[in-house]
Order: structure tokens, then sequence, then C-alpha cells
């Protein structure tokens, strides 16, 4: 038979299934929507940033990395993109940030201006571009290859508007980042670099150490108990699902059919409470009453799996 495999929801796809399971009243709702819209806005500017990089052409070969994950030790980084060339790398960094946006040369601060006037410090996203510089320089240094590195940020939100901009780095609009790349790579000397881009994109590729997401509710300090348990309806919103042999699962409330609802429920457990499951675990969040009903449906799965009959735990493939 060949196994099913499964992944996490998206860090959007859990917040939303996150508040289905929350009372109304809970403390943190108002916080985790703030979460979720701040996660939907996020998705939309990776997206539009994705279909940019689509526009860039270049004369000489290149490559585009992105969502890339490195470590130096205990030294950890998550880069958006890499655009790497024969000349050098560029990091790519994205932010979906909107509103009148002040770097202050003076203070070295950040700052924004909403709609309703109201000013906000925050971290200024050209320093964590500089320490992605510095970790890869040290990198490619550590691995004798001689690249020059240097970065662009992007503002992905269209809501945005530079009233200052910061004199050491670059910075631009989601519409104006492949002009940005060309300027950069031009900056670079075409005869500094002696590395050759296949091998460096395998090396990248190698030591790829891929982001481990917590699950929400250790995120965010919230008991499981506090959940509303069952198998989520995505057409009524009840958590009222359950199997049934010859029509598969089937809403109580609506009478809805979903194939996988299921498997919806077993991405919702990793994404939500834990990293480790068990058929105790898996019957107490789907409202499943039979343990071999249980123990039949896990094995339908491409799990990790490690220990023997009640012992038994099932953990997601290292596919991340």
């Amino acid at each position: 038979m060949n196994k099913k495999e499964i992944a996490l929801l998206t860090e959007t796809e859990s917040l939303e299934r996150l508040l289905y399971r929350l009372p109304k009243n809970h403390s943190q709702r108002r916080f985790l929507e703030a979460e979720l819209y701040r996660s939907a806005a996020g998705e939309r500017g990776e997206d539009r940033l994705r279909r940019k990089f689509i526009e860039f052409d270049f004369e000489e070969s290149y490559r585009i990395l992105r969502n890339v994950s490195l470590s130096m030790g205990d030294w950890k980084v998550q880069i958006d993109g890499l655009l790497l060339t024969n000349r050098g790398v560029i990091i790519v960094e994205s932010k979906n940030i909107s509103g009148q946006l002040h770097f202050d040369e003076k203070t070295g601060e950040f700052s924004r201006i909403d709609r309703e006037g109201g000013k906000a410090v925050m971290e200024d996203p050209t320093s964590q571009l500089n320490k992605h510089i510095r970790f890869l320089t040290k990198f490619f240094r550590m691995k004798n290859i001689d690249f020059n590195v240097d970065g662009l940020v992007v503002f992905t939100s269209k809501q945005c508007e530079f009233l200052t901009k910061p004199p050491h780095n670059y910075v631009c609009k989601t519409y104006q980042m492949v002009d940005y790349l060309h300027y950069i790579l031009q900056t670079f000397p075409q005869s500094a670099s002696h590395s050759n881009l296949p091998d460096t994109v395998e090396l990248l590729q190698k030591h790829q150490t891929p982001f481990k997401r917590q699950p929400l509710c250790q995120r965010y300090f919230i008991a499981s108990d506090e959940l509303q348990m069952g198998i989520l309806c995505t057409y009524c919103k009840a958590h009222r699902i359950i199997r049934k042999h010859k029509t598969g699962w089937l809403c109580e409330a609506c009478h809805t059919i979903d194939d996988q609802a299921f498997q919806c429920a077993v991405q919702e457990y990793f994404s939500l409470i834990d990293r480790n499951l068990t058929n105790k675990r898996l019957r107490e969040f789907c409202n499943i009453e039979s343990p071999y009903t249980a123990s039949r449906l896990l094995a339908t799965f491409d799990f990790a799996v490690s220990g023997a009959m009640r012992n038994r735990t099932y953990q997601l493939q290292n596919k991340e």
C-alpha cells in the first residue's frame, strides 16, 4: 500500500485552525487574529516577491534560491532569497510593512507612521540584512570561496511610502527589485570572483538546515485542553466530522462529505499541539473511540515511527 505523505500546515492555515478551536472569549483571540492578519499579508508579499523574481534576467549565469536556512555553530540565519552569479551573491530580504517609512540616519532608528497617523519605532530591517551579509561573507571565507556579498531589503506592501532611505543599504519596493538587482550586480568587479557557480549552489544546498517551526500552542503558551476537540468541517466550521465506512468522512451538523478531513486534522495536530503523536493523543484530538480504528488510520501515512505497541510514537518525516 502506498502511504500518504503529510506535512505541516502553513503558518496562516495553522493560525486559522487554531482560532476555529479556541473559545470566542479566549484571552488571546484578538492577538491571534492580528497574527493571522500579519501572516496572511506576509504570504501575499512573498508571493509578489516570487513573481517578481520570475521577471529577472541576466546575460551571465545565475541561480535564485529561496528560503535558505544556514548555520555556523549556534549562529543561524534564515534568508528569504539569494541571487547567485559568478560575480557574487545578493541577499534579498522581504518585509511586509505598510505606512510611511523613515530611516533616521542620526539615531539609526527605523519607524513607520500608519494610516491613523500613529508612529511606531520598529526593528531596522537593514540591521538584519547586515547580519546576514556578515554571515555569508564569513561562510564563504571558511569554504575558501572568493565572493562579493551584498544585499537588498524589498518592502512588499503596496501601501508603503519611503520618507527617507538608509544611506548605506539598498531598500526598494517590489516593483523596483529587478532594477536594483541589476544595479548591485554592476557594482561587483567582474574579475573579482573565481568561484564555480554550480559548485557554490550545491554547497549552499548541502548545508541547508531547515527551519523548525514550533507548534503554535507551545509558542503561544496555550494548553491543549483549551481547544475544541474533533475534526473540523471546513464547510460549516463545526468540529463534528465522523467516519462512515461507505461515504467517507461525514459532518454530523451539515452532512458534508470531506475525504481530506481526517488528514487535515492530523496536520492540525502537528502544527498546533506537538511534533510527537500517539494513538491515544490522536483519539483524544479527533474524538475517535476505537484504538484499532486509530491504528489503522495512522498506518495509512508515511510517518517516522519509533517504539512498539502502546509506546509507539509517530513523527513527520524530516522534509521541512
